[in-house]
């Protein structure tokens, strides 16, 4: 699912240059992700199909959230990031947390209450605008 959601982060079509990316969301790569002890990693399933996926790392940083297509628009991406979000400041999070976001997620992500920190960001075939949510 996540690979299949990625498409607004690439700097081209052909996905020249991404590699370090698409490698960093391969299956392999989720493996270890959900191995590690510094990530945490919830998801939203209807029925056996897993719909949303969210990943908070080092209990600061919005690693993954990636809900369906089909799921889109129904309030999953916020309740995913609701429980994360939750967890981390019970975990001793002074409710600081960045994310990476697509440039597509940047107004979901503003409504969530994070807000832009400095420029869009190109690099390795990839674009993103670095953000940060404070209490």
């Amino acid at each position: 699912m996540i690979v299949g959601l990625s498409e607004p982060f690439f700097l081209s079509p052909s996905r020249e240059g991404a590699e370090p990316f698409l490698a960093s969301i391969a299956a392999e790569a989720q493996r270890g992700y959900l191995a590690a002890s510094n990530f945490t990693y919830r998801v939203a399933r209807a029925g056996a199909r897993i719909v949303g996926v969210v990943a908070l790392r080092d209990n600061a940083h919005l690693f993954h959230l990636f809900v369906a297509e089909d799921f889109q628009g129904r309030g999953l991406a916020r309740r995913l990031w609701q429980l994360v979000e939750s967890e981390a400041l019970q975990a001793g999070n002074p409710g600081v947390f960045t994310v990476n976001a697509s440039l597509d997620a940047v107004p979901l992500y503003e409504k969530f209450g994070f807000a832009r920190v400095g420029e869009v960001q190109r690099v390795h075939g990839v674009s993103f605008q670095p953000m940060k949510s404070t209490p």
